[in-house]
C-alpha cells in the first residue's frame, strides 16, 4: 500500500476556489480502480493549511493517478491557490493487524 500526505498552505484569498476545485479531485480519484481512499483535511492549528491523505494499492496505482487527466488539471490550477510549495510524504505501508 502506498500512503501520501501532501500538505498544501493555501493562500487566504483563494481558499474557497480551492476547496471548489478539490471536490472533481476528490470525487474523480476516489473513483480510481487502485484508490484505497482520498481525504482532504484541515489543520485545527493553523489556519489555511490542509492535508491530502491518499491511500493507494500500490505504485502503479499511484502512477496512473499522477498522470490522470483530473489531476494534472488540478496541479495546473493549484500554483495560484497556494502560499508556499506542497509538502509531499509517500510512505509505503501495510495494515498493522490486530
Amino acid at each position: 500500500m502506498i500512503i501520501i500526505h501532501a500538505k498544501l498552505q493555501v493562500k487566504p484569498d483563494q481558499e474557497q476556489a480551492f476547496l471548489e476545485e478539490t471536490k472533481t479531485l476528490l470525487k474523480a480519484s476516489r473513483a480510481e480502480e487502485g484508490n484505497i481512499s482520498y481525504d482532504l483535511m484541515k489543520s485545527t492549528e493553523q489556519e489555511y493549511h490542509y492535508t491530502m491523505v491518499e491511500l493507494w494499492k500500490d505504485a502503479e496505482a499511484t502512477a496512473i493517478h499522477n498522470t490522470s487527466e483530473h489531476f494534472t488539471a488540478f496541479i495546473q490550477k493549484a500554483q495560484a491557490f497556494m502560499a508556499a510549495p506542497m509538502d509531499l510524504k509517500v510512505f509505503s505501508g501495510e495494515p498493522v493487524k490486530s
